[in-house]
């Protein structure tokens, strides 16, 4: 199969003289801030989502716009003649992020590495390069493209020379020629766009401009007199305000426009001839892909086979001269993998090998294990074998036979082991086992590991897949399953399919790469003061959600039937009423369609967005933008929510009954998010919505499994506010609970300086979110926005908050400068969260990590808490062998399902247990409801 980097070569079908020339700070800015909240941290703790946005819109362009030319300008550090012209150039822009200056290297190298051109020059920036070049080369017939995100560049836009603004944030490419920027910025020639510049200024780059001059009045007067300089020179002309400014300013203006002029003389020692595309040198980016671990794109350009191997570090750095030879062969190592790492694998298919291998096992003190099975669901799967290993190198599969009482037969032999609380016993993702082998009678007990879970707990946001641990930890690539069943699709072949003699190694190696990563992660986990919270709360826990997962919810089919019913009707009157509006019918849910009536229309955005595939953006950002502005905004939402609520849950949850026992089985996540809360899939049953009736509704379908059952609701109240108040001791926040207040009425008493019972319903509201808001570093901008009140009175809230609650403010402060000393923050219980910009000199990272060290230990604490609840309530249940069980846990509430003989029991116990489960400085409140569905028990 040829591989994607043959791609990557000019062609011969290529138009002539097509040249790109890429902004490469822009670029890396721009990808830097898309993965901004979901940063890729490879394993050495490397932010690498701006060098891989920036590569792969390198490689996108390389392959679908097939330039015969190409070169790559980066701005240099030492100051520009524009410094020198107005000393204040870029004096307010924030200091670039550290993840961005340890990028810009690796940038170079990559476009070395692909035979592209590095331009820099010092006193010149990359705009003035591209500028320089774009002219030259349109001069010699090259079509020309300027790759930028900056809309500066629309002033060099002419016949043969295009900006080409990447895909960003929803919004499509875009190619702009001289029509489209002189449409764009409403003026007769290109070159005034920096005339509109000189007026308006630009904040980024601290370009003054006109002081109150926006870009509206700036493209009047540019319409009206052609430039700054004209303007300026016949200011006498203007009435009012704006002609004393312009009379004030107008040298400003002028400079302004000069400053952002783009410079097209620069003396490069550089021809347009030399970017020539010749295609890149395989060795030095397979170099540099291993280094920074982008795994993705070494299997797009050079095939499977290049993931498995790594290059020697020497190559990533030492630049080779323009004659020098591409690295030697030599230079490659290989990963370990099966067939280059000695391993003893053997197969125990006998009852003498069965019994000669249990005397092993019961000597050891840990042992791991993996279970093969027909299928990725837990509560469908069979067992195929099983691997044991207890000693690096070696594993012993045990492969059972199809009957299932014969299977079981031979698995029941190996609980001695299992159960053993002795011997630890050691699994990746050890949920799954458990959950297949309680179907056939096997207790896994305690001392446990879960190779997973500590991976989890030492780097919260890392990949903890066995193969990501495998090649971090142990430089080894394990074999994929695809090896022994092909690729996905209608021809993969099923396990039981394959020799078992492949099998064998694929599920010794499982089970001896688990070993190896335990002997590592153990020591990690101790050394970080992290054994507490993985062996009494994370391992304990497993054993619960398998139960519960086991154990199912059931749902009424009949209710959820009707349910689909009324929405669908609801649906259609929504559709007609919005079809009303816009005054045509359309499909609504064609987001192409959608866009072209709200802005094609009834043009409710001047400049509406645009999505990467070159539609108007209608996503609910949009709508909720659009929503005060026209009734059919808040339409299509409600319409959107209804849908959603259909497809998702209510016509959805009827496919997910298990054939088994007609309940539904979700499944529990414990290494997702990075605050320490579970997650649930298949389905999520954590997001359906409660604030809105509808999504109220779907809860009712939640029912007891038998008629004589009751559901049993137990929900934390105000819990993040309750250990807000423990954390930071604020006596008034304190006594509010102490004294049994509702915390929000309590809070707008304070804030409002009204006694309680003066309290109405718009104070409350604002009270509750500010509670909610305000300690998790809420902005006055976001705080109005929630509150549809003004900035200003955003401001005054929060301002008259900190003031109510100064305790709480003071503790907020504590805990950033605890952060910044130590570079992360910790639960109750020690759960750590990191937090890499905590100290970077970006004010916009820096406070998105200053947020989250406020954030995660209160969330963290909460997570925390309801996991002991879980594990004491779950043992209090098997311990008076009491029927009711544990079915559903979401955010802060858990819930049971139980014989209404019991119910009694459930009430008066659980609270308690989960009161004391973590407690706190304030009394924790613990809201319990019983009813014969969800919504009446909630």
């Amino acid at each position: 199969m040829q591989h994607l980097v043959d791609a990557l070569m000019p062609t011969s079908t290529s138009p002539p003289n097509k040249l790109f020339l890429l902004d490469a700070l822009a670029l890396l800015y721009r990808a830097h801030f898309a993965f901004s909240k979901n940063p890729r941290i490879n394993s050495q703790g490397m932010n690498t989502g701006a060098i891989l946005g920036f590569t792969n819109s390198l490689v996108e362009i390389l392959k679908k716009e097939n330039p015969t030319h190409i070169a790559v300008a980066f701005d240099c550090a030492a100051p520009t003649f524009r410094h020198q012209a107005f000393e204040a150039y870029k004096a307010h822009r924030e200091a670039q992020p550290e993840d961005i200056t340890q990028a810009i290297p690796y940038a170079k190298k990559i476009v070395q590495a692909f035979q592209i051109p590095v331009l820099e020059k010092a006193g010149y920036e990359a705009d003035d390069i591209i500028g320089t070049l774009a002219q030259q080369a349109a001069k010699e017939h090259f079509v020309v493209y300027m790759m930028t995100p900056d809309k500066d560049f629309g002033q060099l836009v002419d016949e043969h020379i295009y900006l080409y603004k990447p895909a960003f944030l929803g919004q499509g490419v875009a190619v702009l020629g001289k029509k489209e920027v002189l449409a764009k910025w409403g003026i007769q020639r290109v070159d005034q766009v920096r005339d509109i510049l000189g007026l308006q200024g630009d904040a980024v780059d601290n370009i003054p401009g006109i002081p109150m001059i926006g870009p509206k009045t700036a493209q009047k007067l540019i319409q009206t007199f052609g430039s700054v300089e004209n303007l300026v020179a016949n200011a006498d002309q203007l009435q009012g305000k704006l002609r004393e400014r312009v009379l004030t300013y107008g040298q400003q203006g002028i400079l302004s426009k000069e400053l952002a002029t783009i410079y097209t003389a620069v003396p490069l020692d550089f021809s347009v001839e030399q970017s020539q595309y010749q295609g890149p040198k395989e060795a030095q980016l397979k170099a540099l892909f291993h280094e920074l671990e982008f795994r993705t794109l070494l299997q797009r350009l050079f095939g499977k086979e290049a993931v498995s191997t790594k290059l020697a570090q020497p190559t990533l750095f030492d630049k080779p001269a323009a004659t020098e030879a591409p690295p030697p062969s030599s230079s490659v190592t290989p990963l370990a993998t099966l067939a280059t790492t000695p391993h003893q694998y053997a197969l125990v298919d006998t009852p003498a090998l069965r019994r000669a291998l249990l005397r092993q096992l019961a000597q050891q003190a840990v042992v791991c294990f993996d279970t093969e099975t027909t299928s990725l669901d837990p509560h469908q799967a069979s067992l195929l074998g099983i691997a044991f290993a207890y000693q690096p190198g070696e594993a012993h599969y045990i492969p059972l036979p199809k009957d299932p009482a014969a299977a079981q037969q031979i698995v029941q032999e190996f609980q001695p082991i299992l159960a053993s609380t002795t011997i630890r016993k050691v699994a990746q993702n050890l949920k799954y086992d458990i959950s297949v082998l309680q179907r056939y009678g096997i207790v896994v007990a305690p001392p446990l590991f879960d190779t997973m879970l500590a991976h989890y707990l030492l780097v919260p946001e890392a990949r903890h897949s066995l193969n990501a641990m495998a090649e971090q930890y142990l430089q080894y690539t394990p074999m994929p399953i695809e090896a022994l069943i092909g690729p996905k699709g209608k021809d993969q072949k099923s396990l039981q399919t394959v020799d078992v003699a492949l099998v064998k190694e694929y599920a010794g190696e499982d089970a001896d790469i688990t070993l190896q990563l335990y002997h590592q992660l153990a020591p990690a986990v101790r050394d970080q003061g992290l054994e507490k919270l993985l062996y009494d709360v994370e391992m304990p826990l497993v054993s619960v959600l398998a139960a519960m997962e086991h154990a199912g919810v059931k749902v009424d089919t009949e209710v959820l039937g009707q349910l689909s019913a009324s929405m669908t009707q609801a649906s259609q009157r929504l559709e007609q009423a919005i079809h009303a509006l816009a005054g045509e019918v359309f499909n609504i849910a064609s987001p192409k369609q959608l866009g072209n009536i709200l802005f094609g229309k009834l043009k409710l955005l001047e400049k509406p967005k645009k999505t990467k595939t070159g539609q108007y953006a209608t996503d609910e950002a949009v709508l909720q933008m659009l929503a005060q502005a026209h009734p059919i905004a808040a339409k299509i939402m409600e319409y959107r929510e209804l849908k959603k609520l259909q497809s998702t849950y209510v016509d959805a949850l009827p496919t997910l009954l298990s054939p088994v026992d007609g309940m539904i089985h979700t499944s529990y996540n414990q290494a997702v998010a990075s605050t320490g809360r579970l997650s649930s899939a298949n389905p999520n049953l954590q997001n359906i919505p409660i604030r809105t009736e509808r999504g109220r509704a779907i809860r009712q379908a939640f029912v007891p499994r038998s008629p004589n059952h009751r559901l049993l609701s137990a929900d934390y109240s105000q819990i993040e506010l309750r250990i807000m108040a423990s954390f930071s001791q604020d006596p008034s926040m304190m006594a509010a609970f102490e004294k049994g207040q509702d915390i929000h009425q309590a809070t707008a008493s304070q804030l409002f300086k009204v006694p309680l019972d003066q309290v109405d319903t718009a104070m409350r509201r604002q009270a509750k979110t500010a509670n909610f808001g305000i300690i998790y570093g809420i902005s006055a901008f976001g705080l109005a926005q929630r509150l549809h009140i003004t900035r200003s009175e955003a401001g005054a809230l929060i301002q008259a908050y900190f003031e109510t609650f100064p305790t709480i403010k003071t503790y907020m402060e504590a805990v950033i400068e605890q952060a910044k000393a130590q570079g992360y923050v910790t639960t109750l219980l020690g759960r750590k969260r990191w937090l890499r910009d905590i100290n970077s000199r970006n004010a916009t990272l820096r406070g998105f990590a200053e947020r989250n060290a406020i954030n995660a230990p209160i969330q963290g604490s909460a997570a925390d808490m309801i996991k002991l609840a879980m594990i004491r309530i779950h043992a209090w249940l098997q311990q008076t062998k009491l029927r009711s069980c544990m079915v559903l846990q979401v955010h802060d509430e858990l819930v049971f399902d139980g014989p209404q003989e019991e119910m009694s029991l459930l009430r008066k116990h659980i609270p308690i247990m989960m009161r004391e489960a973590l407690p706190l400085a304030v009394p924790i409140e613990v809201d319990v409801h019983m009813g014969e569905n969800w919504l009446e028990a909630h």
